[in-house]
């Protein structure tokens, strides 16, 4: 599926949720400075405004190159997004319920590649299992909202067709 696909499922998952112009925008730009050599929150500052830049560094695991270890920015990303305001964590939910509904549809439809989906991935199944559910976790503080419920359910849903419980005690 063409990258593009993606940034524009969610920004239409944004601004159909309520998100606002700087929201959307943030949304087809939510991996930009984390991942584009040469990127600048400076140039993105004097292109799309402040707020767009507060929200896609919000939506930045790291903008450190090289990239730190993936667990390590994981783990710092999963902290901070507890306490984002509610306009932070619409974008996120939408972009993992994306990230989140295309693993599941490659495990479990037909012409999906099953459980070679995890080959696409530089941690272990395990360790993006772990991540997916504590991302959900995170997003569920104090924000109530369907697209986290959404995203609950897919995560879940991904758990069992691959045959891995949800932890009892926790994500």
């Amino acid at each position: 599926m063409p990258y593009l696909t993606h940034l524009l499922q969610v920004t239409a998952w944004v601004g159909e949720s309520g998100g606002d112009e700087d929201q959307m925008i943030a949304a087809v730009l939510h991996d930009y400075l984390e991942d584009i050599p040469g990127s600048s929150a400076a140039a993105m500052t004097e292109r799309f405004g402040q707020q767009v830049t507060d929200y896609v560094l919000a939506l930045s695991d790291t903008t450190e190159r090289p990239k730190p270890p993936w667990r390590e920015r994981k783990e710092r990303y999963i902290a901070h997004l507890r306490d984002e305001p509610p306009e932070v964590k619409l974008i996120s939910a939408c972009d993992k319920l994306h990230n989140a509904t295309t693993i599941l549809r490659d495990l479990t439809e037909p012409g999906g590649i099953g459980e070679a989906i995890w080959d696409r991935f530089n941690p272990p199944r395990e360790s993006t299992l772990w991540y997916y559910r504590q991302v959900t976790a995170a997003l569920e503080l104090g924000w109530p909202h369907p697209r986290v419920d959404e995203l609950r359910a897919v995560v879940l849903a991904i758990h069992d067709a691959v045959g891995v419980a949800w932890p009892e005690d926790g994500p």
